[in-house]
């Protein structure tokens, strides 16, 4: 016959209480953590900024980003995304207004990213999609990047430059590999990234605006699946 001593069953059962109580608290924090992934977009979506607030469906990463007039003011956003919280089609259509208010132009938005990625030290970007610049570097060249806007692999002009203050209409296409991004609509891309390994599927789902410094504005935002 085995005795143990009271004290040992009492730490026994406080460790195995102790034990249930952080099991069911892991349940909740978890059920409280999950989050369903949107429905991807299937129609026509649309936002013309005329509210007072960004709102529910954006996901800003850091300051820089608010709504004045009916358009969207980015501005001192240092790579800290506005994330629009809707699931891109695989291959899609956005179309938008955007022009700068300064000869530095620095027009920036990216395409098929995570939907909460970010700059977290103001160093060197790695972007989770593809980065579209217009008038970067002091309005000095034009890029789509895949991630890497420093990568030897982006495609880019140096004409035309920015003009402040002039509306620029643009278009970004996916179709199969291909991103194409027009601008005022154009009868040729203004650059295209033929991608042999597309950013697709989780992970890569999701638009937003970005802005490193310069004073930049969007306006009339426009997604149609293809």
């Amino acid at each position: 016959m085995s005795l143990r001593a009271p004290s040992d069953t009492l730490e026994e059962g406080y460790s195995a209480a102790v034990l249930r109580l952080a099991l069911a608290a892991l349940a909740v924090i978890s059920t409280a953590c999950k989050v369903d992934a949107p429905a991807p977009i299937t129609d026509d979506w649309t936002d013309d900024f005329e509210r007072a607030e960004v709102g529910g469906n954006y996901f800003a990463s850091g300051k820089g980003y608010e709504l004045v007039r009916g358009e969207l003011s980015a501005r001192g956003a240092k790579n800290h995304p506005l994330w629009l919280r809707k699931r891109l089609p695989r291959d899609v259509r956005i179309d938008f207004d955007a022009w700068s208010n300064e000869l530095r132009g620095d027009i920036k938005v990216e395409v098929f990213g995570d939907g909460r990625s970010f700059d977290p030290d103001g160093g060197r970007y790695m972007a989770s999609g593809y980065e579209l610049i217009f008038g970067g570097w002091s309005n000095s060249k034009s890029i789509i990047a895949r991630m890497d806007e420093h990568a030897d692999n982006v495609q880019a002009r140096t004409a035309p430059k920015v003009v402040p203050k002039q509306h620029y209409h643009w278009r970004i296409e996916r179709q199969e590999n291909v991103v194409q991004w027009f601008i005022d609509d154009m009868d040729t891309p203004f650059l295209t990234f033929d991608d042999p390994e597309p950013l697709e599927g989780p992970g890569h789902e999701y638009f937003a605006f970005n802005n490193w410094e310069t004073d930049t504005w969007f306006d009339n935002l426009v997604v149609t699946p293809l």
